[in-house]
């Protein structure tokens, strides 16, 4: 699980132990990682990566391959969230969210699915966004990085068709995490505020869902919307 001691990431990352998962924390914060190991029990493990730099990456990959070999589900919902027009926003930023939302989640793919199709079995789970199929102002670096992931999402389907292991992209509406903090969504025309945005668990649950069902059965895509 990337991005798993808050928001979506910490929530997933608890229904999946709640659900007897053995489950692998990769995120930045070492302290967080150590709290949210602990408080989840159950053999979890937290492995301290700053996901947008590539050696971190490689030298979390062989981390997992140590403790679980190949893993039996994959879950990429790290991510950064930053607003800027177009021409506003510094080439450096957009290439920093393209290597976090878009280029480390192939990298585990890369790492991991040929042993996941050798086994037969496994589970890719992506999380994307209602940005990832509506564009909206200043959101041009994000909506590309989302875009981009549910094509990476629906290539990976087809490949992966038949073969015993299943790719689900799991798409929210706006979620309440700490992402909006220095957004402030509730003083900005256009935006959902916080307390009409979906919950953490909400991702989650359907997350869990998604894993549960019969193996014969993949859940192409989940769209989640607050009623």
């Amino acid at each position: 699980m990337t991005g798993a001691t808050r928001g979506i990431g910490l929530a997933i990352t608890a229904a999946l132990a709640g659900a007897g998962a053995r489950v692998i924390l990769l995120a930045r914060d070492a302290g967080r990682l150590v709290e949210a190991a602990e408080s989840l029990g159950g053999g979890a493990v937290g492995i301290a990566c700053d996901l947008g730099v590539s050696p971190d990456v490689e030298a979390a990959i062989a981390q997992i391959r140590g403790l679980a070999g190949i893993p039996d589900v994959i879950v990429s919902n790290a991510g950064a969230f930053t607003l800027g027009l177009v021409g506003a926003m510094p080439p450096s930023e957009v290439a920093q969210m393209l290597d976090l939302n878009l280029l480390t989640p192939y990298r585990l793919l890369h790492a991991f699915v040929p042993g996941m199709r050798e086994r037969g079995s496994g589970d890719v789970v992506t999380i994307g966004s209602v940005a990832d199929r509506a564009t909206f102002p200043e959101n041009a670096a994000y909506a590309a990085t989302k875009f981009g992931a549910r094509a990476m999402h629906q290539v990976l389907r087809e490949e992966l068709r038949g073969s015993g292991v299943r790719a689900s992209l799991i798409s929210p509406g706006p979620v309440n995490t700490h992402i909006w903090d220095p957004i402030r969504p509730e003083t900005r025309a256009g935006f959902a505020t916080r307390d009409q945005m979906l919950h953490p668990q909400d991702v989650a649950e359907a997350v869990v869902w998604t894993l549960v069902q019969p193996r014969h059965v993949n859940i192409d895509e989940l769209r989640l919307s607050r009623a």
